[in-house]
């Protein structure tokens, strides 16, 4: 799996970033939902296919999901653990897409994206890790 790109921001305004460092079960510091004191599961990380957004035609600071990758089906990966680069994490559940998605993009993009929106992971790595932008090499995702 490659990351395309990393979009964070400190309020709802969220931009893309060259690099983020994750910490376990915190999240991406510098983001809005980053917990200091942690996260629940699935609650401080989110991932989007870059074949789904541009099936779309959304940016990933549009589809407001912070890492955007490609190649890996991220459906698969509910229920599994995986890594990317180097943050182990686990596959909570589906992003689904959300009224404020479609409040701040178009009519109909809901419908285009019902489980195809991205994946919720929870980082379990206890390092810190920085992923960088543009296509940054990860393995495929390797399942733990």
């Amino acid at each position: 799996m490659n990351v395309e790109a990393i979009n964070i921001g400190p309020t709802e305004a969220i931009a893309p970033v060259q690099a983020a460092s994750a910490l376990a079960g915190k999240g991406l510091q510098g983001d809005r939902h980053f917990y200091q004191d942690g996260a629940a599961p699935g609650e401080a990380l989110t991932l989007i296919e870059a074949e789904v957004l541009e099936s779309v035609g959304l940016t990933g600071a549009e589809s407001r999901r912070q890492v955007v990758v490609r190649g890996v089906r991220l459906n698969d990966l509910v229920g599994e653990r995986f890594r990317v680069g180097e943050v182990e994490c686990l596959g909570v559940e589906l992003c689904e897409p959300c009224l404020h998605l479609q409040q701040l993009t178009r009519p109909g993009i809901i419908k285009e994206l019902i489980h195809r929106a991205g994946l919720t992971p929870t980082s379990s790595t206890t390092v810190t890790s920085r992923w960088a932008t543009p296509s940054s090499s990860m393995s495929s995702p390797e399942r733990l």
